[in-house]
């Protein structure tokens, strides 16, 4: 059997939106990202272990300093979750 090199092309509107409401990334905060990601986020103790989840777009969904409440929200909201380090 002979395969044929086929290249498929995304648009970039069309890889932004890939995963759209089926999958969210989870990965760990550092302190100084939380506030661009979550601009409204209360002041927060820098001792915390900090955890986000995302929409495949990188839509910030949820901060947590609890990791099982990201892949509980993720869940709830039918997203198949992969981490991101």
């Amino acid at each position: 059997m002979l395969l044929k090199n086929t290249s498929a092309q995304l648009t970039l509107n069309e890889l932004a939106h890939l995963g759209a409401g089926e999958v969210g990334y989870i990965r760990k905060m550092r302190l100084e990202d939380v506030s661009r990601c979550f601009p409204e986020a209360p002041e927060i103790d820098p001792g915390l272990d900090l955890w986000a989840l995302f929409g495949a777009d990188g839509t910030p969904i949820l901060l947590t300093d609890n990791r099982s409440s990201t892949f509980f929200k993720a869940a709830e909201d039918d997203l198949k979750t992969v981490s991101l380090h």
